[in-house]
């Protein structure tokens, strides 16, 4: 197996993630939420509340153990060392995919332990954002929200209350429906907007074809092919940013709602209605963070979507990739739907991916020919 080929191997069994629902649901409580749109929200906590790269990292791995082992509620009783151990193997199978992967087992086995600030650091968001989660939401569930309440006095949240009590404190308040102050409470109304990206449906399906793909779960899987692609990046090009730009790219979807690159044969994405669009999105969006945070984050996605930079050019190539690989494997997918031949994909979506990762279009564009010559 080349290199490439393990890499894509990885990720596409990274995809069964966005079919392991959890315990907590959508602030709109429609439905269960699944752990790569979890993990996708912790990571946005993460690079809220001052992260570091190595940080969201430990992040975006530290659920894909729930592949093999499923998600474990907080307020049911567990065999922990059997669950820890289940994990282990999970974790050591996953990971023994990558050529690299010893490095992302040692990262995920820090973040377990809590071994290093990054880790308690790491460990502290993916605690906090399901408080977030129940408490944000609309009309909460009074079972959820008695979960919550044990998770703070006597659960895993508890120590929060000397980590990180501005949070703690944030988090009383809403039970008991007193306002938040300050700019915790700008970054926490943006925090539960950006759940909504949870329920925006894009063309592309999962690997398995089983259902649609959200962006949400699809900017998880953006950033962490950043993760498993670093080494085919261009000279200069920084991936903590990278993946920074993927966590963030696809936010105004909550208002504008994704545009395939195949419809209308290709001439609805990226025209100026749909541009004009987009950057009120970034501007109500971003606007509702602190002045000095909505403004860096504003540029960072501007700088994305302008695609001139390295980073960029390589997180748009990444955007362009992740796609192609969903319709291989899935049979077809949107380019079924779309009627799409293989000049299309090449002048929609390979120049994009050539430009930024070539190695990356090369094997692409090899593997998507077995489709289209059916």
């Amino acid at each position: 197996m080349s290199d490439l080929t393990a890499r894509f191997s990885f990720l596409n069994e990274a995809d069964r993630l966005k079919s392991i629902d959890r315990a907590n649901v959508l602030m709109d409580l429609s439905r269960a939420e699944n752990s790569a749109e979890h993990s996708w929200h912790v990571a946005l906590f993460a690079l809220i509340f001052g992260a570091s790269d190595r940080a969201i990292a430990m992040i975006l791995l530290h659920d894909l153990v729930e592949i093999d082992c499923g998600d474990h509620p907080i307020h049911i009783a567990h065999d922990f060392a059997a669950v820890e151990a289940a994990e282990l193997a999970a974790a050591q199978r996953l990971f023994g995919i990558l050529p690299e992967g010893h490095e992302m087992l040692a990262l995920w086995q820090e973040f377990e332990a809590a071994a290093s600030d990054d880790a308690r650091l790491a460990k502290r968001m993916d605690h906090v954002q399901p408080l977030f989660q129940v408490l944000n939401a609309p009309v909460p569930l009074p079972d959820h929200l008695q979960i919550v309440a044990d998770n703070m006095t006597t659960g895993r949240a508890a120590r929060l209350w000397q980590e990180w009590p501005e949070a703690m404190e944030a988090a009383q308040a809403l039970r008991d429906g007193s306002p938040v102050a300050g700019d915790l409470a700008g970054r926490l109304a943006f925090l539960a907007e950006a759940d909504r990206l949870k329920s925006v449906y894009r063309a592309s399906t999962l690997c398995d074809a089983s259902r649609r793909e959200n962006s949400a779960e699809h900017s998880w899987h953006l950033a962490l092919y950043a993760l498993v692609m670093a080494p085919l990046a261009g000279e200069g090009v920084d991936i903590g940013r990278v993946i920074r730009m993927l966590i963030l790219h696809d936010l105004v979807e909550i208002d504008t709602g994704d545009v395939p690159i195949h419809s209308q044969n290709g001439a609805a994405h990226h025209s100026a209605a749909q541009m004009a669009a987009e950057d009120a999105a970034a501007d109500r969006l971003f606007g509702m963070l602190p002045a000095e945070q909505g403004r860096e984050l504003r540029a960072l996605w501007t700088e994305f979507e302008a695609n001139e930079t390295r980073d960029a050019v390589f997180a748009k190539s990444l955007d362009r990739a992740q796609p192609v690989m969903q319709n291989i494997v899935s049979g077809g997918g949107s380019w079924v739907e779309y009627d799409v031949t293989y000049d299309q994909l090449v002048e929609r979506v390979g120049s994009r991916i050539q430009r930024g990762a070539p190695e990356i279009w090369d094997w692409l564009s090899e593997s998507s020919r077995v489709y289209f010559a059916r």
